[in-house]
């Protein structure tokens, strides 16, 4: 059955928690899933930690990552994304693709699916997201990873947002939602959690407390979270950007108003002295390094997860102890409670 990942709302709590359970062995001790096989790795951005955790996640299965970047496909000018994802399910086992729109790989999804009628193996090639304008779930996945590392049990922690509710914001809220944290956000007013952000979060039983000031909001912080303030994509208005967001740099001040010992985190690429100090970035309480290096075990934990239907039974893995697909999408709140609802704090 094929196991695609677009967001973290693809997966149930028990899904998650499998992956994770993945995660948290050596990679080196998984077994080779992938061996004589391909992966595509589509690129329309660029990358460091996401190429390189990938691509060794690959290797390490036994497979043979393909990398292709934007300018060799032309998604959407040379070719449709319909198009390029029949050609590449035909000969690889996985499609990964960091893209530029969401609807990009929501569109090679239904591609695959179409042709399954006309072709067996389009049943068994997954589609996962490296990163979309909607989506970052294997950082999110990585996060999690981290703050258990770090902090143990996460079910009760308090993690503070401070900066732009993007990708990395959107992914990182659902996979702690679904983990049991108590989820706060600092941004402008100009850049609130959007609605559809806000009620996925509701749906998954959580809360989430929005505040514009930035030392209040972190107050109590077991983990004080930051990305950039300027995306890719968002470069034209990156003056109104940073405008915008001065006063919600992550400095010693800001971390010392948590009360407490917080580890701090940033997904990189990191702008010294925009949204993060260097003194913060590469102090005592960052986790950031830790961070990226779990970003190679949390997507070798997806590719296993995304695989594992066809090699049920392989030596090593932990019981997935899932329900059927359909059964497990009806179930996926099941963990949770019933939804919350946002709570604004605009007091200065």
């Amino acid at each position: 059955m094929i196991h695609n990942l677009l967001d973290i709302s693809d997966l149930s709590c028990e899904e998650l928690n499998y992956i994770i359970d993945i995660a948290s062995m050596p990679v080196s001790s998984l077994p080779r899933l992938l061996e004589g096989r391909g992966v595509a790795l589509i690129f329309e951005k660029p990358s460091l930690r996401t190429r390189n955790s990938t691509e060794l996640a690959v290797t390490a299965l036994g497979g043979h990552p393909v990398y292709i970047q934007s300018e060799e496909v032309g998604i959407g000018v040379r070719e449709t994304p319909e198009d390029v994802a029949r050609v590449l399910a035909s000969y690889h086992s996985a499609i990964c693709a960091r893209v530029m729109r969401h609807e990009t790989l929501r569109s090679m999804v239904n591609a695959i699916e179409s042709q399954q009628e006309l072709y067996e193996w389009a049943a068994t090639i997954p589609v996962i997201n490296l990163l979309s304008d909607l989506a970052h779930p294997s950082q999110a996945i990585a996060d999690i990873l981290t703050i258990q590392a770090e902090l143990g049990d996460p079910e009760g922690k308090i993690i503070t947002y401070i900066g732009d509710p993007n990708n990395v914001f959107r992914s990182l809220m659902e996979v702690c939602a679904m983990k049991g944290m108590l989820l706060r956000c600092a941004c402008p007013d100009t850049y609130m959690p959007s609605e559809n952000d806000i009620s996925l979060i509701n749906s998954l039983g959580a809360d989430l407390e929005v505040f514009n000031d930035p030392l209040r909001a972190v107050a109590g912080s077991d983990v004080i979270y930051t990305d950039t303030w300027v995306s890719m994509g968002d470069e034209a208005e990156a003056d109104i950007r940073r405008e915008a967001f001065r006063g919600f740099t992550v400095n010693d001040e800001l971390v010392s108003a948590s009360g407490q010992d917080p580890i701090v985190m940033h997904c990189l690429p990191a702008h010294r002295g925009e949204e993060i100090t260097n003194s913060v970035l590469c102090g005592k309480y960052s986790a950031v390094w830790l961070q990226a290096a779990n970003r190679l075990p949390a997507i070798a934990a997806v590719l296993v997860w995304a695989l594992g239907d066809r090699v049920m039974g392989d030596r090593g893995l932990p019981d997935r102890g899932l329900p059927g697909r359909e059964s497990a999408d009806n179930a996926s709140t099941a963990e949770v409670e019933e939804s919350g609802n946002m709570s604004m704090d605009v007091g200065q």
